[in-house]
């Protein structure tokens, strides 16, 4: 049997186990699918006020 092929093999099988372990897990997914939103908009929030406060000080410099 070639390299490739035991490859092929191993990481099939890994793939199929891991499915079938997240299966199990329904509730995992729900609850990783809730922290990811509130990570998204903790990420948005945090941007959106340094974008506002570097804007903020760039205006207040004189270049003049």
């Amino acid at each position: 049997m070639s390299f490739e092929r035991q490859c092929f093999d191993y990481y099939r099988t890994r793939f199929l186990a891991s499915r079938d372990r997240d299966r199990e897990r329904g509730e995992v997914s729900a609850t990783t699918v809730v922290m990811a939103a509130a990570l998204v908009a903790l990420a948005i929030t945090v941007s959106a006020i340094i974008s506002t406060r570097v804007r903020e000080k760039a205006n207040s410099l004189y270049l003049g």
